[in-house]
């Protein structure tokens, strides 16, 4: 696996005026030395990290064994910059807009004058939809993977559980307020993840145990990780900035007024001239297959194929070999498209 590296911008200018001196876009490169003609990236999802992103796009066999494969790490997920490494990162207002400017600059640097695909599960969903609109000639594709152009008010909501759990754990503290000696902020992260969990995966993926194809004898063995371990080591700030990004997610922000009024969903969607892959899961439950089916009929050049999972959002990510076939045979079929 290729090493992760780190691209570094100086006087960076955030959409909501902050300039910092420096931040940095972590990211790892199947091919340096641009020797393949395609290009993919691939962009981390919410608690994502580079090793783990996107397992479907790993191993033989895959959609992208062709391709030269930049995976580049959203704003805020420990890696790139965010509040637990970059002094005065604008926590509260950082928008998708920015990560997407962050990442072309990347690719200037790289000398990548044109994308094959972008490709997103979730937040990285969100961000492959930002890249059609801001970037629409660099990019020949895009595949959004149980995600949304915009956050749905009941997406929106959902993620207040969680962070209502984490700002008010006693042993909470914001990055403005810690000292050198504050403690993890434990308990703080594992209500978030408790608060989390059932949103994972469909009522019927409990009720059929499926946790046991993930290795665990029983729930509580998988809550253990998926809502204690798998949080350890996470900056609370780090969680909150990523959290904020998504429930800000709107394509519409991208879009000029349309006969002096404000751009619709379907009016900005309209924009998009960009082929777009759609692959929902049947049972997610905040990124909904509906709101995809929607969006495919304002896309000009959309193609729609809902997962057909009880895996829930985690369907997305590879966590059942089935879906992660479906996924990948999916994609295949979409960049061989004339």
């Amino acid at each position: 696996m290729a090493e992760a590296r780190y691209h570094l911008i100086r006087d960076f200018v955030f959409q909501d005026g902050t300039v910092l001196p420096s931040v940095s876009v972590a990211y790892r490169d199947s091919d340096p030395s641009g020797t393949r003609t395609k290009t993919a990236l691939v962009v981390t999802h919410f608690r994502g990290r580079l090793p783990t992103v996107c397992t479907f796009s790993s191993g033989p066999l895959t959609a992208l064994r062709e391709h030269r494969v930049i995976t580049v790490a959203l704003f805020g997920n420990g890696e790139s910059a965010g509040p637990s490494n970059t002094p005065g990162f604008p926590q509260a207002t950082a928008e998708y807009r920015d990560c997407v400017r962050a990442q072309h600059d990347l690719l200037v640097a790289l000398g990548v004058a044109e994308l094959d695909v972008v490709i997103g599960f979730s937040m990285g969903g969100q961000t492959a939809y930002h890249w059609a609109l801001m970037h629409p000639q660099m990019v020949r594709h895009i595949v959004v993977i149980c995600s949304s152009a915009r956050t749905s008010r009941h997406n929106h909501q959902f993620l207040e559980g969680p962070r209502a759990a984490l700002e008010n754990a006693a042993d909470y503290v914001p990055m403005t307020q810690r000292q050198v000696d504050t403690p993890p902020c434990r308990r703080g992260l594992h209500a978030f993840g408790k608060a989390y969990s059932a949103w994972l995966a469909s009522a019927d993926w409990f009720d059929q145990e499926l946790y046991r194809a993930l290795g665990f004898d029983s729930l509580a063995a998988w809550d253990h990780v998926f809502t204690g371990a798998n949080y350890d080591g996470w900056d609370p700030d780090d969680l909150l900035t990523q959290l904020g990004i998504w429930q800000r997610g709107d394509v519409t922000v991208l879009a000029d007024p349309v006969d002096g009024r404000p751009p619709s969903l379907q009016d900005t969607l309209a924009r998009i001239q960009t082929p777009v892959l759609l692959l929902p899961s049947r049972s997610d439950q905040y990124f909904r297959w509906e709101a995809a089916e929607r969006e495919s009929r304002w896309l000009p050049r959309a193609t729609l194929q809902v997962i057909p999972s009880v895996w829930g959002h985690m369907a997305g990510i590879g966590a059942n070999p089935v879906d992660a076939q479906f996924i990948d045979q999916q994609i295949m079929a979409f960049l061989a498209e004339k």
